[in-house]
């Protein structure tokens, strides 16, 4: 999985398509993704000790990593990812649409 955790996206299918967001976290053994406002689920909890009034929690729910692209803020496109290795031996992400580093 190329996508890490605090990387903008852009859903490009689904009910929530074309929603931009922040990576919150990543689940690669499933090929799953928490993005923040995006897949919005609603959770009834009851009363208790830790929460005092209980009631209707909105969290988001995990997404298919296909179901995403990475989204590059700077030139306000989607990209698709890939890797490369540099002169060094260090191993680093790259944009493959502009050749540009992601840190």
């Amino acid at each position: 999985m190329k996508l890490k955790k605090g990387d903008t996206v852009k859903v490009i299918s689904g009910n929530d398509r074309g929603k931009v967001g922040k990576i919150l976290k990543v689940f690669p053994e499933t090929n799953r993704i928490i993005i923040e406002g995006v897949n919005l689920i609603k959770r009834h909890t009851r009363p208790t000790q830790k929460n005092r009034k209980g009631g209707i929690i909105e969290k988001e729910g995990p997404v298919n990593s296909s179901n995403v692209i990475y989204f590059d803020s700077r030139s306000n496109t989607v990209a698709r990812l890939g890797h490369r290795i540099l002169m060094d031996g260090k191993k680093v992400r790259i944009n493959k649409k502009t050749g540009e580093i992601i840190e």
